[in-house]
């Protein structure tokens, strides 16, 4: 199964590329800025299953490049999309709990309704609507609060900020499941390797657990870590951004573990 994978660096193409040996497409060759040059990267090569592990994640800077973060993060997914859906072969997306308005405790299903909070979250909406309308055999895969040994997570931001600070007040009324990368990338071949072999698709949720908040994330990796840093919690409100933070990001799991 030859698997093309349009991420090179980010953490789940990285992981991605540890476990199989897939086709990794950087920027320098497919510019998600650039949807038809992404459509053609598909058709040049044939393969049979296509993964889009690459997006604009800059979350707060969303806030002034909409368009361009639309255009990644939107109307790239489709034209990959639409490209899939012509040579019949499947289509994988990443996507966010940030297309929900982040509202409640309980954890959000594939089928709840849509409101995201802000740019980032309306972009990768606006992805997961064209990939949707492309048709084909395309599977969607929300998920939050990424980690892993590569590029820019939590873990890591913690890890450096212990290393120069002996106290750090980290928010504690953000609630979600930690999630590594490279369960994102099995999650994602195992779903390929399904669909490939006829398995239908749809929209799925993907998530660490326990939920926990960010101050009981950082604790556990401190302590894991065995640095001595004291932490104090703190609400989002003592800390705003230019993009808003869903307080709940909680993902409701069954329907993949059902499928796939």
């Amino acid at each position: 199964m030859q698997i093309l994978v349009f991420g090179k660096a980010g953490q789940v193409a990285t992981e991605l590329q540890t476990r199989a040996d897939v086709i990794a497409l950087g920027r320098d060759q497919a510019d998600l800025s650039d949807p038809m040059a992404c459509a053609a990267a598909i058709h040049s090569r044939s393969p049979d299953v296509v993964i889009n592990a690459a997006a604009y994640t800059a979350v707060d800077k969303a806030e002034e490049e909409e368009v361009l973060a639309t255009v990644i993060n939107g109307d790239a997914p489709g034209a990959m999309a639409t490209a899939c859906a012509d040579l019949g072969i499947p289509f994988l997306h990443i996507s966010t709990d940030y297309v929900f308005p982040g509202n409640g405790e309980a954890p959000w299903t594939p089928a709840d309704p849509v409101a995201p909070l802000g740019a980032y979250g309306r972009s990768k909406l606006a992805g997961e609507r064209a990939v949707v309308a492309a048709g084909g055999n395309t599977a969607i895969l929300r998920t939050s609060w990424v980690f892993s040994a590569h590029g820019a997570n939590f873990v890591k931001t913690m890890l450096r900020l212990s290393e120069t600070r002996g106290a750090i007040s980290v928010v504690n009324d953000q609630i979600g499941g930690p999630t590594p990368a490279g369960a994102i990338a099995e999650a994602l071949l195992n779903m390929a390797t399904a669909m490939t072999a006829g398995q239908g698709g749809g929209i799925y949720h993907f998530s660490g657990t326990l939920d926990t908040s960010w101050e009981c994330f950082a604790r556990e990796t401190f302590t894991i870590a065995e640095r001595k840093v004291e932490i104090t919690g703190s609400p989002t409100s003592a800390d705003p951004t230019p993009a808003k933070r869903p307080l709940n990001s909680r993902m409701d799991c069954r329907e993949l573990e059902t499928d796939f």
